[in-house]
């Protein structure tokens, strides 16, 4: 694969959210595997600084992760947003996306109308409350929409 792009989550007031630091782990696992010479970390400025990217890069960092391996996207604010930013930075449409496993249906729906050959990677945790996956049940059927009215290219 290309690149591994892990989809943003909140920063919290005390710092990264465990969501947020269950992906970046993930990624950092998946890198240090080989899986990909590069991670693209994504997400702006939420409620609390920094932003979800650079919370990410200080993770990856303290886990051992090349600082020249990783390409900060940090404007996006929505999974549309996260990937259609980080498309410009792929050195390929080959990518790996870490996000979790209620969340990946809706991130690949995005990645395939981007025309990005991606595949979902989600760390492991705790089955996610059913108000989750009511939201993402939700969020697709409006992402499907949304896509419709979008050109290819985003």
């Amino acid at each position: 694969m290309d690149a591994i792009l892990v989809l943003g989550a909140a920063v919290w007031s005390d710092g990264p959210s465990p969501t947020l630091r269950r992906r970046t782990a993930h990624a950092a696992e998946l890198w240090h595997a080989g899986a990909a010479p590069s991670i693209i970390p994504c997400g702006g400025l939420g409620k609390h600084p920094p932003s979800e990217a650079a919370a990410m890069r200080t993770l990856l960092l303290n886990a051992g992760v090349s600082a020249d391996a990783i390409i900060l996207e940090d404007q996006s604010t929505t999974t549309l947003e996260n990937i259609r930013n980080a498309r410009p930075l792929l050195p390929g449409p080959n990518v790996i996306i870490v996000t979790d496993h209620y969340h990946g249906r809706r991130a690949l729906m995005v990645a395939r109308h981007l025309r990005l050959n991606a595949r979902v990677s989600a760390p492991k945790h705790p089955h996610p409350p059913i108000k989750h996956q009511i939201r993402e049940t939700l969020a697709r059927l409006a992402y499907a929409y949304k896509l419709r009215g979008l050109g290819r290219n985003g």
